[in-house]
C-alpha cells in the first residue's frame, strides 16, 4: 500500500491529487523495489513466478530500467546515486549486450532516456570509465535490428542521448534520422500512428509513437521537428483524453495493459511541451484521476509493488514478453513531475474531463472508432471498427472496449459465425456522429458488415453475414459483466431470445440486437429507448433498411447496400440516408 497526503479537495475538486501526491507515489514506488536490487545495484529482480522470454538476466536489466525512469522524473540526487551505482557494474560487464531484436533495446532507451534528462545529476557526475563503458554498451542500440513497430524509435531515444554527448555521433544520428522516416509510414492522419504495418491501433500511440519523437525534438532544441511532432501530439490528445472513465480508469483495449498508468504519459508530454489542447486543469484531473483510480483499486500490493495485472495480479494479462518488472513501464505516468511546482498544471482548479460531461458519441475516423461516454454512469466505451492484429487478440479483435470491463475468454462483443469468433482484414466503413460502421471476414468463409449506432448508454448493433452456407449458426455476443456496470442484450431481428440465428437460404442474413453497458441502478428498458425497424429488399443482393427511432432524438435510417467488389461475390457497404 502506498501512504498519501491528505486531500485538498478545494483546489482539486475532482481528485484531489496534487503535485505532492504524485511525488509520495513515485517515492513509495521507488522504495519499495530497493530490497530487490542485486548487491552492485545493476539488476532489480522484482518477485514473480512469471519469467518473460527474455530470461532472468534481461527481466532484471528491466526492473533497473524502468525504475530508474520514474527516478529520473523524480530528480532525487540519493535515489540517482543508487542507479549510478549500478552503471559502474551493468554495462560491459553483468548486463546482457543489445542484440537485434532483443529485449536488453528496449531497456536501453529506458537508460537512455534517464540519464538524457538528468545529465548534471547522474551523467556528469560518473567517472571517465563509467562513462565510456554505458555509452559503448548503449552504442549497440544504434545498429540493432528492431521490431517492426514502436521499437523503431528505441535507436532513436538512444541516439538522441549518444549524439547529445559526442560520442558516435555519425552513426547516432543515423539510427535518429532512419527511425523517425520510418514512422512516417505508419502516420494515419488525425494525430494517430499504426504500430507498424496494418490496423494496430492503441495506447502505444501515446507512450510510444508520440512519447519517443516528441521527447527527442524537445530535448534536442530542434524546433522543426517538435513543430511538426507536437501538432501531431495535440490533435492526438484531443481523441486521446476522451479515452478515460470518470472515475480515472484508462480504456482497457490493446496489449500491455499491465503497464496502467503509463496511460498518462502523453497528458503531461503536451503540457510539459506545451502542445496540447487540454487545460491545465483538464491535464491534471485526467492523469490524477487514472493514478487514484490504480492506487485506490488495489493495484499496488502489501510489499508496494506493482504485480503483474491491472487493479491487482491478474494472469490474464501477461504476455511472452512480460516480466516481473514490466509493469514498471507506469513510471512513464510520472513524466509529469518534469514540470515545476509552478506550473499552471499544478497550480490550475480542476476542471472536469470529457467523461464528466454530457453523453457524447465521438467519432475517431483514423482507427473507425467511436467513443461513447455517459455522464449518470461516467463510462467510456469504445466501438471498434478498425483496429487488429494480424492474429486473434481479444484485446484487438473485439467490437467493443470500455473502461468498467476485461476482454474476457468468452468472446464478449463479437459475432461468432459457425463456432468461429474470428474477425480479420477489417475494413473501415465510415463513422459520423452516433454511427460506425465496417465489414471484416468472419467464420466459415463470412463476410460480416456490421454497423453500430448510439444514443446515450443505448447501442443498436447489425450485423449483415454473407458468403457462409445456408443453416450456419450465428451467435452474437455483447457486453461481459462489468466493475459496478450491468450489461444487456437484447434480440431485434433474426435471432433469438439466447441471441442465436441461422444463415437463410436466399442470401445474406441481417442480425440485429439493442445492447447496453450502464452503472445506472435502474435504467428504463431498451425498448422504451429506442425502437428498429429492419426492411429487406426483393432482391438479395439490393439492399436492407435500418430504421432506428431514439425516443429522445431524431429517427436515424441506415442502408446495407451491394457492389461488384471483382471478385464475383457482391461485397456490402452500410452507410446512413
Amino acid at each position: 500500500m502506498i501512504e498519501l497526503p491528505a486531500d485538498d479537495r478545494v483546489s482539486s475538486p475532482y481528485t484531489g491529487y496534487t503535485r505532492a501526491h504524485w511525488e509520495a507515489a513515485a517515492d513509495a514506488l521507488l522504495a519499495a523495489v530497493e530490497p530487490y536490487a542485486t548487491p552492485d545495484r545493476a539488476l532489480y529482480h522484482l518477485p514473480g513466478d512469471h519469467v518473460s522470454r527474455s530470461g532472468h538476466l534481461s527481466d532484471g536489466l528491466e526492473g533497473y530500467a524502468r525504475t530508474l525512469l520514474p527516478a529520473a522524473f523524480r530528480r532525487d540526487e540519493t535515489v540517482l546515486g543508487r542507479y549510478a551505482e549500478g552503471l559502474a557494474a551493468g554495462p560491459g560487464g553483468v548486463w546482457p549486450r543489445v542484440t537485434d531484436r532483443g529485449q536488453p533495446l528496449v531497456e536501453a532507451a529506458s537508460i537512455a532516456l534517464a540519464l538524457r534528462l538528468t545529465r548534471p545529476l547522474l551523467w556528469d557526475r560518473l567517472d571517465d570509465a563509467v562513462r565510456e563503458r554505458t555509452a559503448d554498451w548503449l552504442a549497440d542500440a544504434l545498429t540493432a535490428e528492431p521490431w517492426p513497430c514502436n521499437w523503431e524509435l528505441f535507436p532513436v531515444t538512444v541516439g538522441g542521448f549518444l549524439a547529445e554527448i559526442g560520442h558516435r555521433e555519425d552513426a547516432a544520428r543515423e539510427a535518429i534520422d532512419r527511425g523517425l522516416q520510418r514512422i512516417e509510414d505508419w502516420y494515419a492522419g488525425d494525430g494517430w500512428y499504426t504500430d507498424g504495418d496494418g490496423r494496430k491501433f492503441d495506447y502505444y500511440n501515446g507512450w510510444a509513437l508520440h512519447l519517443y519523437p516528441v521527447l527527442h525534438a524537445w530535448l534536442a532544441g530542434d524546433a522543426g521537428l517538435l513543430s511538426r511532432y507536437g501538432r501531431r501530439l495535440s490533435r492526438h490528445l484531443t481523441d486521446y483524453a476522451r479515452l478515460f472513465g470518470a472515475d480515472g480508469a484508462p480504456l482497457r483495449q490493446g496489449r500491455s495493459l499491465t503497464y496502467r498508468f503509463a496511460t498518462t504519459a502523453p497528458l503531461w508530454l503536451g503540457a510539459l511541451t506545451g502542445h496540447t489542447p487540454l487545460p491545465p486543469g483538464e491535464t491534471r484531473r485526467l492523469a490524477s484521476g487514472a493514478l487514484r483510480y490504480f492506487l485506490d483499486g488495489g493495484a499496488v500490493d502489501e510489499r508496494g509493488l506493482l504485480p503483474l495485472g491491472w487493479l491487482g495480479p491478474d494472469t490474464s494479462l501477461v504476455q511472452n514478453y512480460s516480466g516481473p518488472a514490466s509493469p514498471y513501464w507506469a513510471g512513464k505516468g510520472f513524466l509529469g513531475l518534469l514540470l515545476p511546482p509552478g506550473h499552471e498544471v499544478w497550480t490550475a482548479r480542476e476542471e472536469p474531463g470529457p467523461a464528466d460531461g454530457a453523453d457524447r458519441a465521438h467519432p475517431v475516423p483514423s482507427p473507425n472508432w467511436l467513443v461513447q461516454s455517459t455522464r449518470a454512469d461516467g463510462l467510456v466505451r469504445l466501438h471498434n471498427h478498425g483496429s487488429e492484429d494480424v492474429r486473434y487478440d481479444p484485446c484487438y479483435t473485439r467490437l467493443a472496449y470500455s473502461t468498467a470491463t476485461a476482454p474476457v475468454p468468452s468472446y464478449d462483443n463479437s459475432v461468432i459465425v459457425g463456432g468461429d469468433p474470428g474477425r480479420t482484414e477489417i475494413e473501415p466503413l465510415g463513422t459520423g456522429e452516433g454511427w460506425i460502421a465496417s465489414r471484416h471476414t468472419g467464420g466459415a468463409g463470412s463476410t460480416v458488415t456490421s454497423l453500430v449506432a448510439v444514443r446515450g448508454a443505448v447501442e443498436v448493433r447489425a450485423h449483415l453475414v454473407a458468403g457462409a452456407a445456408p443453416g450456419t449458426p450465428v451467435r452474437v455476443t455483447g457486453w461481459p459483466a462489468g466493475q459496478g456496470a450491468r450489461a444487456e442484450l437484447v434480440p431485434v431481428n433474426g435471432l433469438s431470445a439466447e441471441l442465436t440465428g441461422t444463415t437463410g437460404e436466399s442470401g445474406p442474413t441481417l442480425f440485429v440486437a439493442l445492447a447496453r453497458l450502464t452503472g445506472e441502478q435502474d435504467p428504463p428498458p431498451l425498448t422504451e429507448l429506442v425502437s428498429v425497424a429492419v426492411r429487406a429488399a426483393g432482391d438479395a443482393h439490393a439492399g436492407h433498411e435500418v430504421r432506428v427511432d431514439w425516443a429522445a432524438g431524431p429517427v436515424a435510417v441506415f442502408r446495407f447496400t451491394a457492389w461488384d467488389g471483382g471478385s464475383g461475390e457482391p461485397s456490402w457497404s452500410v452507410t446512413p440516408s
